[in-house]
């Protein structure tokens, strides 16, 4: 490195540094490199985006923030190659999974079945069907149906063995996923995206509401439908958060059926009319189940809302919007709480 080339950069060191501390970012690598590429103004939609960004979090930059700005100026072509080969593997392991779990339910039914044919057709025997030929056909019919229980019997069998497989494979893919803050299967933020953030938000005493949001009756899309078209109601309803969030509003897959929305410097009445326009997009779903040709359209969603108080934890927060959430589902479902 030459004389001028390590003076530059010691001066751009000089303000890297005291940049980072004022808006609060930790001090990673990566966050490092971000900020250094901000000092150096080289890429100016870089420098607009985390301006906007820290304006909006009222001069907070989240850990979410910097790790997404990094994704999209900076990180080469082959990290987000292997970010995104990751997030795939989960998500076909999550639908393989899913598969098999329907599968197996399926010749656990079909069993159940034969199991009640086999004992109407012995009972018909023990009562003397006059005919030998027609004892002849039933006693072959007891047999062959027999030769499919066990056949059926050894081929759960072997899907057992297969979910077992792949449920280690997918614990194996879960560990690698640790580190990322993207859900593979909604491509939202996930929980531990949201922890970040809110403990970033507490601690620099950042005022905000939050969304929490409940698919109604999700269990029921599972058990009628099976998982595959649960998947698929999770990714449709994930599509309208994003496209309802604006400026800044940011959702997070909180966890199964759950989301949350964190809105930094929003009101308790911002909050409401977002939720309510979350609502009413989420009840216009329609989703096709390719097994049987019907289409769903009787997806809705519960709602609770609450904004941080002064001197308010954040965990507070978060059980007064479950609370809210939870009156909402005993109210009827499909409903914001509070009203006002």
């Amino acid at each position: 490195m030459s004389k001028d080339s390590f003076v530059e950069s010691t001066e751009t060191l000089k303000k890297t540094v005291p940049l980072m501390i004022k808006h609060k970012v930790p001090t990673t690598p990566t966050n490092y490199a971000l900020w250094y590429t901000y000092a150096t103004q080289q890429d100016p939609q870089l420098n607009l985006a985390i301006d906007q960004g820290i304006e909006a979090l009222g001069g907070l930059c989240t850990p979410t923030l910097c790790e997404s700005l990094y994704q999209e100026h900076l990180a080469s072509e082959t990290d987000k190659d292997m970010i995104q080969l990751k997030q795939s593997l989960t998500a076909m392991m999550q639908e393989l999974s899913h598969t098999m779990s329907d599968t197996l339910s399926n010749a656990e039914t079909f069993q159940g079945a034969l199991s009640k044919t086999f004992n109407k057709l012995e009972t018909g025997e023990r009562e003397g069907i006059s005919l030998e030929e027609t004892m002849t056909l039933v006693r072959d019919l007891i047999r062959e149906s027999r030769q499919i229980q066990q056949a059926t019997g050894t081929f759960k069998g072997q899907l057992n063995n297969a979910q077992q497989e792949i449920t280690a494979l997918r614990e194996a893919l879960n560990e690698s996923q640790k580190e990322a803050n993207e859900d593979a299967l909604t491509q939202l933020l996930n929980r531990r995206a949201f922890e970040r953030d809110i403990e970033s938000y507490e601690k620099n005493k950042v005022p905000f509401s939050l969304i929490m949001l409940d698919i109604d009756k999700f269990k029921d899309f599972n058990d009628n439908y099976g998982h595959l078209l649960g998947d698929q109601v999770l990714k449709v309803v994930a599509r309208r958060l994003i496209a309802c969030c604006q400026d800044y509003a940011q959702p997070y897959r909180f966890g199964g059926e759950e989301f949350v929305v964190m809105l930094p410097q929003k009101s308790m009445p911002s909050a409401r009319q977002l939720a309510e326009t979350v609502r009413r997009a989420v009840e216009k779903i329609s989703v096709l189940d390719k097994k049987s040709g019907q289409r769903i359209n009787s997806i809705t969603a519960s709602f609770g809302v609450a904004s941080r108080q002064e001197n308010e934890s954040c965990s507070q927060v978060l059980e007064r919007a479950d609370s809210f959430l939870n009156k909402a589902k005993h109210l009827g479902r499909n409903r914001v709480l509070p009203v006002n």
